[in-house]
Formats: C-alpha cells, structure tokens, sequence
C-alpha cells in the first residue's frame, strides 16, 4: 500500500462508537490551509522557498530540497538529515509506559512521541513515530495496538508496528488495505510478521511478565518490510508534512505569551485521579539553554537504557479530545478527527491552540482515503494560521476533555 492509494472499503463493525460523530466539533470551523500542498524538492538551491509569516520575522519550511551535502529537511522535526532518511517512510512502534513495563530501549531515537491512556485510563502509552533508526539494533518492550493510535500512524503514512492487539476495536482497521502493519503473529492478525520480534529471555528469568519481553529487531523489521512489498519512501508528488517548522533563519520565540517551565498533562505530582497519567505522573521542565523539554516520571527522569539519556523534545503539544468507554473491561476510545482545543508548549511558552482533522467516513460509516489525512494545528486567537513549531522532536498527549482541567502548568 502507498500513500494515497485507493483502497477497499469496509463497514466498521462492533459499535460506531469507535470514531464517534457527536461532540467532536465542526471540522469545517478549521479547514487546513493550502500552502501545506508542497512537493519534494530535489534542486542543490541552498535558497529555500519561504513558507506562510505568521508572526512578524519569523516564516515556515516551504518547500523541501537536497542541499549539495546531501542533508534535507525532516518533515517530521524540520532538523537537516540524510535526504535519504528525509524521505523514508516512517514506522510507528507500540512501547508500553505503566511502572512495570520499565526500563525502555530504543525510545530516545522517536522524531515524535504520542501518549495517551489505556484501558480504564490505569496507565498511559506511548507510540513513537521514528524515521532514523539506522543505528538502532532493536526497540524493547513491545506492546498491543489500541484503534486511536493506530488512527494517529496513519496521518504520517507510517507503517505500523504492534505485538497484540485490542481485537474486535482495532482488527478491522489493521488488516484492511489501509494499513501496511509489521504485527507478531497474535489471533485477530491477519498477516504477521514474526521475523521481527522475539522474547527478551533475560527479562523473563529476572521475573517481568511475559507481556512486558516482547522485543522489535530493526533488521528483522527490515526484512518484513521487504517481503510484505511495503513502499519504503514518501510518495514525490504534493506530499503534505504534517507539522510547520521554523526556518533557520528565526526561533519561533512567541514574545508576547505567557511563559511555562514545567507541564503536567495528567496534574502535578500531588494528585491522584483516574485520567491515565497518575501511575507515573509524568512531567516536562523546560530548560533555556537548550531549548528542550526533558521528561520525568516517577519522580525521576525518563531514561532511555539504550543510550542513557533522558528523554527531551523541543516540542510538547496538549491534545483535548472526546472520548469514552466502550465496554465493561474499560476500553477507551479518543476521537482523533474532527476538530477542538489544544496547547503548544516550545521554547519556554505556551500558545492555545485549535486543532482539525478531516472525518475519515462517509454517512454510512465506511472508511475513505481521509485517514491519511494530517492533524492541523491551528492558533486560537487566528484560526486562519497554523502554529509553527520549533526544529526538533515533538510529545503530543491526548487527553480527555473531561480531564482537561487537571493539565497543569506552571
């Protein structure tokens, strides 16, 4: 499957309320604006093509081309790279984030990092979006597909990855010809991929749940990747990146808002509640010298054994959705289209936000090509702009409208 291409499509079974119409918004308050519609460039112009001025001084990444060192514009975090890498298609991994599922390997390498609860909102997950992993040998632990980050993967054309799966939400999306999935082969997986995944048999002697030893190699990845005929590169024509970035030529400082050293999604440390960020209670403090977000949890910081690093983004943004629970085990759903409020949080401020997505379905609920569609993030007070980003990796958190008042920053 290729971006773009025309797939089959098939009715959506179980409940409709697995992308539910009500109270998401009008998605046509926040249509996406067109200079978003720029191809590939491929020209050794050193001279790029500006994009939209939405605050004085300051423009976004026009069009991307190759630099005669050979390096391009992410379109995932705007940074110079490898052109190679630059038009890779990205791979979207399940890493679980609940207390007993720690350390974590692999997860620092992620351009952008969604989070969002799990089942009868006890703990949160992460899903990350990695483009540049050349030099990574292999991503641990593994976990289980959930219907809304799967939705989320598909607006950056992602190939998905996943060991489990929340069968009757997420089975009828994943195996459809909409998504190309690199799955351990599980009941409710059409097509698996078992050359990518083992179990991680020092984790299991030393007692962590079988669960929690699930292990991706990127050289077994690979080799799915090619036998599954997935296209490993962003189609070239009128690819549309899915987040703004700031040119090189200005930090995208935002003077005139407020500023915010540290940001709770969930609440602070002090309060217990079932919003799904309270396990760990998990933090960013910004620091100014480098202009980055670095994460904690736990009371400590989030590190990532791979490297030893602690994890940091330029970028963190606060995703507000409507939601629910689907049935008596606690299943949650995130309606991800649609449109609604939102925080950006880059280089110490903080800017309110909207947000829109195009419904990916007609009226009688069968899926269309708009589940690629991207997510546009709009700012509150001109809805006719969208926010440009600072270069660098980004957090996006989905949180419950009904828990949005326990977000907290400071």
């Amino acid at each position: 499957m290729q971006f773009g291409k025309l797939a089959k499509k098939y009715m959506i079974i179980a409940s409709a309320a697995i992308l539910t119409l009500t109270a998401c918004g009008n998605p046509d308050q926040y249509k996406p604006v067109d200079y978003q519609d720029q191809p590939i460039g491929v020209s050794s112009n050193d001279t790029p093509v500006p994009g939209p001025s939405v605050l004085p001084g300051l423009m976004a990444i026009g069009e991307r081309y190759i630099r005669d060192d050979g390096k391009m514009e992410s379109y995932l975090t705007g940074e110079w790279i490898d052109a190679d890498i630059a038009q890779r298609r990205p791979m979207a991994v399940m890493i679980p984030n609940n207390r007993n599922a720690l350390p974590q390997y692999g997860v620092s390498y992620a351009d952008i990092i969604y989070e969002a609860p799990m089942e009868k909102c006890s703990c949160t997950r992460l899903m990350g979006i990695f483009q540049d992993y050349d030099d990574l040998e292999f991503i641990e632990p593994i976990r289980s597909a959930r219907h809304y980050f799967l939705q989320e993967a598909l607006s950056y054309d992602a190939i998905y990855c996943n060991w489990g799966l929340a069968e009757s939400y997420v089975g009828p999306l994943i195996n459809s010809d909409y998504v190309d999935n690199i799955s351990a082969s599980v009941k409710g997986i059409d097509v698996g991929a078992d050359e990518a995944f083992s179990r991680d048999k020092e984790r299991q002697e030393l007692g962590w749940s079988l669960e929690y030893t699930g292990v991706m190699r990127l050289d077994g990845y690979n080799a799915a990747v090619s036998r599954l005929g997935y296209s490993t590169d962003y189609p070239t024509d009128n690819y549309t990146f899915p987040l703004p970035f700031a040119t090189d030529s200005a930090l995208a400082e935002y003077e005139d808002y407020p500023d915010v050293t540290e940001i709770h999604p969930g609440g602070d440390h002090n309060q217990t509640n079932a919003n799904g960020y309270s396990e760990l209670n998990p933090y960013f403090v910004y620091n100014p010298e480098d202009h980055l977000y670095y994460r904690y949890q736990n009371g400590e910081p989030q590190i990532d054994e791979t490297n030893g690093e602690q994890l940091a983004v330029t970028n963190v943004i606060i995703k507000f959705v409507d939601g629910e629970v689907l049935d008596s085990s606690g299943y949650m759903n995130f309606v991800v289209f649609g449109a609604g409020d939102g925080l950006l949080f880059t280089n110490g401020k903080c800017v309110n936000l909207k947000w829109a997505r195009e419904l990916p379905f007609d009226r009688d609920l069968n899926y269309s090509d708009d589940l690629y569609a991207q997510t546009r993030y709009l700012y509150a007070d001109n809805e006719d702009e969208e926010v440009i980003l600072n270069k660098g990796k980004t957090w996006i958190c989905l949180v419950w409208n009904k828990y949005r008042d326990y977000t907290s920053y400071s």
